[in-house]
């Protein structure tokens, strides 16, 4: 392994978890990402996983996801915002305590 790799151990036991919307909230010293799944056809969101992160690592989290996103688009082709079809899926929430 190279000084940037790293071994990752994930139990058998820990299952995938589907997100289709995201709220983001931030204060000084933290990001919290609140993965939702939007139930189709009513106004309701179930709550699936919640993950706090520095803001160094939110930055880092930013730079890496642009990169994959190119990345992917480059291999995939361009992909069409949801903004574009009238729906915004992510809320950003500043300043909670």
């Amino acid at each position: 392994m190279t000084g940037k790799e790293i071994s990752v151990n994930i139990p058998p036991a820990l299952d995938p978890v589907y997100s289709n919307m995201i709220q983001i909230a931030y204060k000084d010293d933290e990001f919290t990402f609140l993965f939702l799944h939007q139930l189709p056809q009513v106004n309701q969101a179930r709550a699936k996983a919640i993950v706090s992160i520095t803001p160094a690592h939110a930055k880092n989290l930013l730079a890496v996801l642009g990169k994959t996103v190119a990345d992917y688009e480059s291999k995939f082709g361009a992909i069409a915002p949801k903004e574009a079809q009238g729906q915004e899926n992510v809320t950003t929430l500043s300043g909670y305590s």
